[in-house]
C-alpha cells in the first residue's frame, strides 16, 4: 500500500508559538499558569491565561480537556510522545513517532483553538497569525511528511483572507472550522468570502470537533457531560446546514470534510435531510450527493465501515490517529486496526488510508 496519510493529528500549542505574536501584542500573549494538584482542577492543573480567562478550564461550567499546556500533571510521564514532539519543537522526534505508527504523512490541526478563546478582534488576529506562522515553519522542516490546516481570525474578514493566501503559500492544505463560528452557522453568507478564497487556492474546508461559541461552551461541564454536546455534535450541525442549504453548489470547486466526529451519523443525517427537502432532494442516492458535493468524513476503526461506505460511497471516508491527544478519539494503531479487518475489502482499505485523504487535502 502507498504511503499512509494520518488525516487528523494535532499540535499542542506552546510558548514558542506565542513568541511569534506581533511585538505590540506580546504583553497580551497567552501565559501559562499552574495551580496545586489538590485543587478541583486535579492533574489538569496548568492552563493558558488569555484575555483574563483560563483555557482550557478543567472543571466547572465551561470546562474542557485539552492536551495543552504540556505542563499539566496529567501529561507527565507519557511514553507515546514528549512535550517537544507534541509542541512541534522537535520535528525529528515527531517524524520518528510517525514511523512507529506506520504513517507517511500527518495532517496537523490545532488544540487550543478547538474552543472559543477571545472576542477581541486584535488579539484574535495576533493569535491566529502566530499559530499559522509557527505551523508553516515547523512543517517546512519535514515538508514531505507534514501538512497543516490554517486557523483564521474570522472576526476580521480581510485579515482572514490574507491568512488564507499565506497558508496556501506555506504548505497548508485546509482551513479549520468548528461547527458554529461565533454568531454564524457555516451556511451563513458572512463566511462566503472564506469559501471563495479557499476555493480559489484549492484549500479544503475542514470542520473539526470543537466549540466556537462561548455561550454553548459555558452550558456544559466536563465531569458530567464530557465533550459530546458542545464539541462532538458540532460537525453534524455544520453538515446539516451546509448540505440542506446547498452551499457546495455555490462553490463547485470546494471540498468539505467533517473530522473527529466518527461517521456513523451520516446515514441518519441523510435521512433527516431527505425528509426535509422532499421533492427538492434531487439526488438518486446519498452516495451521489456526497460525490457531487465533494464531502468527506473521518471514520473510526470500530465503526460499521462497510455499511457507512455503502451509504455514502467508498470515496468519502478517511481516518486519523488524533496524535498526540489522549481522549476517546485517539487511535494510535488505526493502520493495523483497519488492515486486520476482514469485512473491509482491500480496495476500500486503500481508499481510506491513502486515496481519499489525498483527494480531500489535494496532496
Amino acid at each position: 500500500m502507498k504511503g499512509i496519510i494520518d488525516a487528523d493529528t494535532h499540535i499542542s500549542e506552546g510558548a514558542a508559538m506565542w513568541a511569534l505574536m506581533d511585538q505590540a501584542m506580546q504583553p497580551r500573549r497567552p501565559v501559562m499558569l499552574s495551580v496545586p494538584e489538590d485543587t478541583w482542577y486535579g492533574n489538569r492543573n496548568a492552563f493558558w491565561l488569555i484575555d483574563g480567562e483560563i483555557y482550557p478550564k478543567p472543571a466547572g461550567k465551561g470546562s474542557f480537556a485539552l492536551v495543552t499546556p504540556s505542563e499539566q500533571k496529567v501529561q507527565a510521564g507519557r511514553k507515546d510522545s514528549t512535550p517537544a514532539t507534541r509542541e512541534m519543537t522537535d520535528i525529528k522526534g515527531r517524524v520518528a513517532d510517525m514511523d512507529k505508527l506506520n504513517t507517511a504523512m500527518q495532517i496537523v490541526y490545532p488544540t487550543l483553538f478547538l474552543v472559543y478563546n477571545t472576542k477581541d478582534r486584535e488579539l484574535e488576529v495576533s493569535l491566529c497569525r502566530a499559530y499559522n506562522r509557527f505551523l508553516a515553519q515547523a512543517c517546512a522542516q519535514a515538508a514531505e511528511r507534514m501538512k497543516w490546516v490554517a486557523v483564521l481570525p474570522l472576526q476580521s474578514m480581510n485579515v482572514a483572507l490574507d491568512e488564507i493566501r499565506f497558508a496556501k503559500q506555506n504548505g497548508a492544505v485546509g482551513i479549520f472550522f468548528r461547527g458554529i463560528e461565533g454568531e454564524y452557522t457555516l451556511d451563513h453568507p458572512y463566511l462566503f468570502p472564506v469559501y471563495e478564497e479557499a476555493q480559489k487556492h484549492n484549500l479544503s474546508i475542514c470542520v473539526h470537533t470543537g466549540c466556537g461559541v462561548k455561550q454553548i461552551l459555558a452550558m456544559f461541564e466536563l465531569a458530567r457531560n464530557h465533550t459530546f454536546g458542545h464539541t462532538r455534535v458540532m460537525p453534524l450541525l455544520a453538515f446539516r446546514d451546509l448540505v440542506a442549504n446547498r452551499i457546495p453548489e455555490k462553490f463547485p470547486g470546494l471540498r468539505f470534510g467533517f473530522i473527529e466526529a466518527a461517521a456513523g451519523w451520516a446515514p441518519f443525517l441523510m435521512h433527516i435531510i431527505r425528509r426535509l427537502l422532499k421533492e427538492k432532494f434531487r439526488f438518486g442516492s446519498s452516495a451521489e450527493l456526497f460525490r457531487e458535493y465533494r464531502l468527506f468524513i473521518a471514520c473510526e476503526v470500530d465503526e460499521d465501515i462497510p455499511y457507512i461506505a455503502k451509504c455514502i460511497g467508498d470515496d468519502h471516508l478517511l481516518i486519523g490517529s488524533d496524535y498526540p491527544h489522549s481522549d476517546p478519539s485517539r487511535e494510535d494503531q488505526f493502520v493495523n486496526a483497519i488492515n486486520v479487518r476482514s469485512d473491509i475489502s482491500a480496495p476500500l482499505k486503500q481508499k481510506i488510508l491513502y486515496d481519499n485523504p489525498r483527494a480531500f487535502y489535494a496532496i
